[in-house]
């Protein structure tokens, strides 16, 4: 038997997405319009960094982890690094955050963050390590790759993936949607983020058990 969805069904079913989406939206410690919270960390060169030396900026939070696939895709192909480059150039800075504990995939120590960056010609502004977990379960990091986008007032306008293509194959990347950019364009051209919200995808943080 074959049901035909009607504009009532159809409406409903719209409605029940909606919903969903405002619903799993309110979950969120942090969502776009909140000032995102201020944090202090120490980056893989030993200096100091927190989100409020940046206030005046805008700045992207990059969850990290070397040893996910689906970080690989981005980094193997030079997606990331492009990325970093591209927007670090108009003044963005670009904050990498590491919050695998020790012991866990993508626990690393200074000396061989620096190495790895190196090795693929990265450009974030600082690669932050929180083996501790407490920047990360700030924002509720939940991948990697999770990626935020913050204004110069310290406002929160992006949250999620970085594209949307939710898969480790790096021949996923042509023709992909890329999220951070849009936000970074439509933000900074002073409209109105068209996606301000979406799903991250990649594997779990790597938080302390």
């Amino acid at each position: 038997m074959q049901f035909t969805r009607t504009p009532r069904i159809h409406s409903l079913l719209k409605s029940a997405v909606l919903t969903t989406c405002l619903i799993a939206s309110a979950a969120f410690a942090v969502k776009p319009g909140d000032q995102a919270p201020d944090f202090k960390g120490t980056d893989s060169n030993g200096n100091n960094q927190s989100l409020s030396q940046y206030k005046g900026k805008w700045v992207v939070l990059e969850w990290a982890n070397r040893g996910c696939p689906y970080e690989q895709k981005h980094y193997n192909s030079g997606n990331m690094e492009a990325l970093q480059k591209q927007w670090t150039s108009k003044g963005v800075v670009w904050l990498s955050i590491l919050s695998s504990a020790p012991g866990q995939q993508g626990f690393v120590s200074p000396a061989e963050e620096n190495e790895y960056l190196s090795s693929k010609h990265a450009a974030p502004t600082a690669a932050i390590l929180d083996p501790t977990g407490a920047i990360g379960h700030l924002y509720e990091a939940k991948t990697t790759p999770h990626m935020f986008v913050i204004d110069p007032t310290g406002k929160l306008v992006y949250m999620g993936a970085i594209d949307d293509k939710p898969s480790p194959d790096p021949d996923t990347l042509k023709g992909a949607h890329n999220y951070v950019s849009e936000a970074l364009e439509e933000a900074m051209a002073g409209k109105q983020v068209t996606t301000p919200v979406t799903r991250s995808y990649g594997c779990s943080v790597k938080y302390a058990e």
